[in-house]
């Protein structure tokens, strides 16, 4: 079976995140890069799937020249092959991106490319859209499940797990299908030495994607306030002993 995984460079998870002053963009000089983590679980699951049935599987990004350190990491971990989409740097609407994913498929056919399984991350670590995948989907014409925690792929078809309160949601899919997954739905396998030297030498396909001209149009980011933490100094020594006693009492465990 044949296997393409979407995946984006965007800034490290862990990393704080600062706007540009015009809150259009994150600042981003000061911070590492790496793909989604439901993009990893996507990419393992992909590498999982050629493993078992044969095949192939390939990486896809649209997003500037040094994206192209994320789809070398991604064949270190075992994908066959990368499609490298790439842009100015400047941020691509979700439109856009599904469309320039939608020709790059269609333009392998006349190839005989066919792919039976086409996987997203439920959403990137940075804009968190939900839509490049299930506007894929649509456009090709191809039955989609999102928010996904199981996948199990057989006899043509594709068993799709999604957690609900209380259980879990279960779909079955024709292939070929559109499936977007979320972090969870596998443990990503750490890239090997060797496995990072083979990567070097597997094929990178250079496309440039024509821009769309954007229909959505952004007005804004916002950074989320973070947690507040706070201390509260109740005294020094023994003297302090009533006022702890009094918090502990108030929280209800003494």
């Amino acid at each position: 079976m044949n296997v393409l995984v979407c995946v984006k460079r965007v800034p490290l998870t862990g990393g704080r995140i600062v706007l540009t002053d015009d809150a259009q963009a994150i600042a981003t000089q000061h911070l590492g890069f790496t793909i989604s983590p439901h993009e990893e679980c996507g990419v393992e699951e992909a590498v999982r799937l050629v493993e078992q049935s044969g095949g192939e599987s390939v990486v896809l990004t649209l997003g500037p020249a040094e994206a192209e350190e994320q789809l070398r990491d991604a064949m270190a971990l075992g994908i066959d092959r990368a499609i490298h989409l790439v842009t100015g740097g400047d941020e691509w609407d979700p439109q856009g991106t599904a469309a320039a994913i939608v020709e790059t498929i269609e333009a392998e056919r006349p190839a005989g490319v066919e792919y039976d399984l086409i996987v997203f991350g439920n959403e990137s670590a940075d804009a968190g859209g939900y839509q490049v995948g299930i506007r894929v989907a649509h456009a090709l014409g191809l039955p989609v499940a999102t928010g996904l925690k199981g996948v199990v792929v057989s006899d043509g078809s594709v068993r799709c797990e999604q957690e609900v309160p209380g259980g879990r949601d279960v779909f079955v899919l024709p292939l070929p299908a559109v499936v977007t997954v979320k972090e969870g739905l596998n443990f990503p396998r750490y890239p090997s030495v060797p496995g990072r030297m083979r990567a070097q030498r597997k094929p990178v396909a250079v496309r440039s994607p024509d821009a769309v001209s954007p229909r959505l149009a952004k007005v804004r980011l916002v950074s989320p306030p973070g947690q507040k933490k706070e201390a509260e100094i109740l005294g020094h020594g023994p003297e302090a002993a009533p006022r702890v006693i009094e918090v502990l009492q108030k929280i209800g465990v003494a």
